[in-house]
């Protein structure tokens, strides 16, 4: 296959029509819609498709130099200037899959185009070489990346799944495992040198019995290496009072695995605050009618003793005054 440095160069972009013959006239509307598109080239990397390829696979070892071609196409009747770059790949803090904004340093530093401004005529597209070059000293292992296209205010992309040559490591661990209200949360770490999609197991155990048992089931996540992402499992039916325990086991490809457990408790703190101040204005009104009765300055007396006493009285009284 011809250097893409002395040959793409030299032919830098190729046009090919999409339309052949006449072409009807495309709205005003159709071209405010940016509906130009980026997109690997029909069977060409080290991975063909028949119906295309949703992203380029390229692998190598360190030192090497790798070539395909990426196309921009242009349906509508205005010309449209794109210019291409690269990008690193990026995990939210949620575990989706993004591209770091600063300036590449991996994968998107290595990517090197025929053409960086590419002008594609009206319905036509543009084959536009490019090459990777690995460094020498390049980790073995995964380096996501992708070729980013811009015009018009509109970004779109497509991805690079670049690997190094050498030995691979598939590692992960879960870790901050927190169960709080009705969801627990936890961190998966990926500690090897793969792009891992991980699975997930949920297990929780209360004072009298198993409350929470789900199966394994994949995550949402490409887990990209040395990356961390923060996750929630939702438990919409937690206890309101136990002592649980909750373990989470996670497992991907190549033998990735690990377990984390954490303990948590459930107390129904409504309730206890409901009764904490039901006995605090019981504890209350006692003092105040403490405080009331004793306000006289008088000895305190026994008010059904004191009425004793005037009934005896009245009868010694009558007493005398019959002998009299």
């Amino acid at each position: 296959m011809p250097s893409l440095l002395s040959v793409a160069r030299a032919l830098t972009v190729a046009v090919a029509l999409l339309v052949t013959g006449a072409a009807p006239a495309t709205s005003a509307c159709a071209d405010d819609s940016g509906a130009w598109s980026v997109a690997p080239s029909a069977g060409g990397g080290t991975r063909p498709a028949k119906d295309g390829r949703p992203y380029f696979y390229v692998e190598g070892t360190p030192g090497s130099v790798l070539e395909d071609t990426v196309t921009v196409t242009n349906p509508g009747s205005k010309p449209r200037t794109v210019e291409l770059s690269g990008a690193d790949a990026d995990n939210t803090r949620g575990g989706a899959y993004s591209l770091k904004r600063s300036k590449p340093k991996d994968t998107g530093s290595w990517i090197t185009f025929a053409e960086r401004k590419v002008k594609v005529p009206p319905r036509t597209r543009a084959e536009v070489p490019f090459s990777v070059g690995i460094p020498e000293g390049a980790v073995p292992g995964d380096h996501p990346g992708a070729i980013v296209a811009r015009e018009g205010g509109r970004d779109a992309g497509v991805r690079v799944h670049l690997r190094v040559s050498g030995p691979t490591l598939s590692a992960l661990t879960v870790e901050r495992v927190k169960a709080e209200g009705e969801r627990i949360s936890y961190d998966v770490v990926n500690r090897g040198n793969t792009v891992l999609t991980p699975r997930l197991t949920v297990h929780a155990e209360g004072v009298f019995g198993p409350l929470l048992d789900r199966g394994s089931r994949t995550l949402p996540v490409e887990l990209l290496p040395g990356r961390r992402v923060t996750l929630t499992e939702p438990w919409t039916d937690a206890p309101a009072l136990d002592s649980v325990e909750v373990t989470l086991t996670v497992k991907a490809s190549g033998g990735a695995h690990d377990k984390a457990t954490a303990s948590a408790r459930f107390v129904p703190w409504g309730a206890v605050a409901g009764v904490g101040a039901g006995v605090l204005g019981l504890a209350a009104a006692g003092v105040w009618f403490v405080r009331r009765r004793g306000g006289s300055g008088d000895p305190p007396r026994d008010e059904p003793e004191q009425g004793g006493t005037e009934l005896e009285l009245a009868g010694a009284g009558t007493g005398r005054g019959e002998q009299l």
